[in-house]
């Protein structure tokens, strides 16, 4: 079996409070799922391609915004079903949230085509993703996929000791 590989970015503000960007998956699937459901914006790392590049390359298909911030490597995690993520923490502005809260995120995103309903013979294309919001520490525990709980616990660990909360 071939291990996944992704990566990803874990966008934040700290100002007024401490907020996580998390998207929601997009398709059938997902529809009616949330809590632990959302996840950080993240895909498949290319051939040869460096993790970190590969994260921001995502972030720009899934949300629409090339992001030039420093990056907080946040290390990895291996998912339950295996795949692993390595995941950068980008700090955001005000003006960057905006942008992001005021598009269309399912326009911006890749699409994906599926047989659906099942066996129907009828094929659909849906967004990757159909939701991108930012939650608290607290609600985003609840909401992020178990497996990448690790990145927010990481991150909130960084920003009390470099004194930034």
């Amino acid at each position: 079996m071939v291990t996944k590989i992704s990566a990803g970015i874990l966008l934040y503000q700290v100002e007024p409070d401490l907020e996580f960007m998390l998207v929601h998956p997009g398709g059938p699937f997902f529809k009616k799922k949330d809590d632990a459901s959302w996840s950080i914006p993240k895909g498949e790392i290319d051939p040869a391609e460096d993790p970190e590049t590969a994260a921001r390359r995502e972030f720009k298909e899934e949300i629409g915004v090339k992001l030039t911030m420093p990056g907080i490597f946040l290390e990895q995690i291996t998912q339950k079903g295996g795949k692993q993520v390595f995941a950068w923490a980008c700090e955001c502005d005000s003006k960057l949230r905006h942008e992001i809260e005021a598009s269309n995120i399912e326009e911006l995103c890749e699409k994906f085509e599926l047989e659906w309903p099942p066996r129907s013979g009828k094929k659909q294309w849906f967004a990757e993703i159909d939701m991108a919001k930012f939650f608290s520490y607290e609600t985003a525990r609840t909401k992020i996929n178990p497996g990448q709980v690790p990145f927010l616990d990481r991150l909130l660990v960084h920003l009390k000791e470099t004194g930034r909360l």
